[in-house]
């Protein structure tokens, strides 16, 4: 059997309950500021869609591709998004990732008899 102290129950309530009411508006505080710093990084994450233009070297082609990084994709399709690259597949089984510091665009465009490297530029936003 367990036995308390008179001293513990000075203010109606055991020592450990004092404890938690006294901690409790500092983790109220702390509750409330990672929510409302959850909620301000959520409103910026959801405008962050860009419309980046690529160049082929060689033919002077231009095209845009539309990243949403909320929805992790690329012109639709699913993307892996890191702070160095951005890859993704479409669905005619071309792979492509964007080295995100150089603008550099690899495509891989893979066949039967061992498929293709093309080598795009990216105009990045800086």
């Amino acid at each position: 059997m367990m036995k308390f102290s008179t001293s513990a129950h000075k203010n109606g309530r055991p020592l450990s309950a004092r404890i938690i009411f006294r901690q409790w508006p500092t983790r109220v505080a702390c509750a409330l500021g990672l929510a409302a710093a959850v909620a301000v990084s959520g409103v910026h994450a959801e405008s962050k869609e860009t419309v980046i233009t690529c160049t082929n070297p060689a033919s002077g082609a231009t095209w845009q591709i539309h990243i949403d990084f909320v929805r992790h994709t690329v012109d639709s399709n699913p993307a892996v998004i890191s702070d160095a690259f951005i890859e993704w597949q479409e669905s005619n089984g071309w792979k492509y990732s964007l080295d995100r510091k150089f603008g550099k665009l690899t495509v891989v465009l893979a066949s039967s008899t061992g498929g293709n490297f093309l080598y795009d530029q990216c105009k990045l936003d800086q």
